[in-house]
């Protein structure tokens, strides 16, 4: 038995590469409409709402707009028992959610900061329904039922329709408590998908998928891309491929791979390299963290022979070492250098040196120099 249940989603479209426009060159055929990754984000949610009256949103501030507005007018379409605020409880918001899920409804619960997701990681509430006169009691958790509701009951049950949005990573000035990246805490728990998307035209498909996906999937939204990421964004229903990465840049001489906010420096670092360095770089966004494409990683390191791994989040058991560990597994006769990571330290996230601390251009062409010499 897996974890997962069979995904069917349609084709890929034609492929963007990173917002801003500076590394863009989607071009769309149907209509399209500028958009910020925050507003991308908020078209995907009323489209998932009108298609399917199941469909519900909450959260804290949700109601209100959100405090980084990207659920703005979900309350006036679509009415208050659809669309509503939450104490600020995020065990609650997650239990609450599962419970719609596991009842056949489509939820969207946002956690208004990944760093305050923690009490729904491991904190536990029990709600009561009725069904045909027999009270069932549903524990409720991320990790223990969100994750494993398929595995544990063979099947019987699920919570696929739910969605977990929150905002993710830094934003230049948030500090301990509003920079944090734990995606790697919750690849560790079979069952769940994640998704860090790098633009305006991933957010949206991306999300779209991740709602329309037969398993619970928690949508990291890098904050600081919220309105830096602009895009021509098509106006119809579409969606991304999950579990698919992309090739932003192809090269020859080392492969970097990164997602969400890395995207930026990668394409940067890469174009430094090949300026001043003559290195040719091939630059991939895994797009989906956990199942990540192995597949796609593996095939450019035979090709390269070289690996760079960079993300926010702290270096020591971060997404980084796992890809490093699976790719020095099945590359280990290809590689001519040992896997680097470039990410952020082993330490709280600082106020005051965040820019020493977050992967940058300058951090990745010196990893890359290193591994070519």
């Amino acid at each position: 038995m897996i974890a997962f249940s069979k995904n069917i989603i349609g084709k890929l479209l034609p492929k963007n590469l990173f917002s801003p426009r500076l590394f863009s060159t989607f071009n769309p055929k149907g209509p399209t409409k500028e958009m910020n990754m925050c507003t991308a984000i908020n078209d995907a949610m009323h489209i998932s709402m009108a298609e399917d009256p199941t469909t519900c949103v909450f959260g804290e501030d949700v109601a209100f707009g959100g405090v980084f507005r990207c659920s703005v007018g979900l309350l006036d379409r679509f009415g208050e028992s659809r669309v509503f605020n939450t104490p600020i409880a995020e065990n609650g918001i997650v239990a609450f959610g599962i419970g719609l899920a596991a009842l056949g409804h489509n939820a969207i619960a946002e956690i208004q900061f990944a760093d305050y997701i923690f009490p729904a990681f491991d904190q536990v509430i029990t709600i009561v329904f009725i069904s045909n006169f027999n009270i069932c009691y549903l524990i409720i958790i991320i990790v223990n039922e969100a994750a494993k509701f398929r595995y544990r009951s063979g099947g019987a049950w699920d919570v696929g329709k739910l969605t977990i949005r929150s905002t993710w990573g830094g934003v230049g000035h948030g500090g301990l408590y509003h920079s944090q990246s734990p995606e790697s805490q919750f690849a560790h728990a079979a069952g769940l998908k994640i998704v860090v998307p790098r633009g305006a035209y991933q957010a949206k498909g991306l999300l779209l998928s991740s709602i329309r996906d037969p398993n619970p999937v928690i949508f990291f939204e890098p904050k600081m891309l919220y309105r830096q990421s602009v895009d021509q964004v098509p106006v119809e229903d579409y969606q991304l491929e999950l579990s698919k990465a992309e090739v932003l840049k192809e090269g020859k001489d080392v492969t970097m791979v990164g997602y969400g906010t890395s995207v930026g420096p990668m394409m940067k670092a890469a174009k430094l390299a090949e300026e001043e360095h003559g290195l040719n770089v091939e630059v991939i966004d895994l797009q989906t963290v956990f199942p990540w494409d192995v597949e796609t990683v593996e095939r450019s390191v035979n090709k390269t022979r070289k690996l760079i791994v960079t993300h926010e989040a702290p270096k020591t058991l971060g997404m980084g070492s796992e890809i490093a560990a699976t790719i020095t597994e099945r590359c280990f006769h290809n590689l001519e250098a040992p896997v680097k990571r470039v990410c952020g330290y082993d330490t709280p996230f600082p106020l005051v040196y965040e820019k020493q601390y977050l992967p940058d251009q300058y951090k990745l062409l010196e990893a890359a120099i290193q591994m070519c010499k």
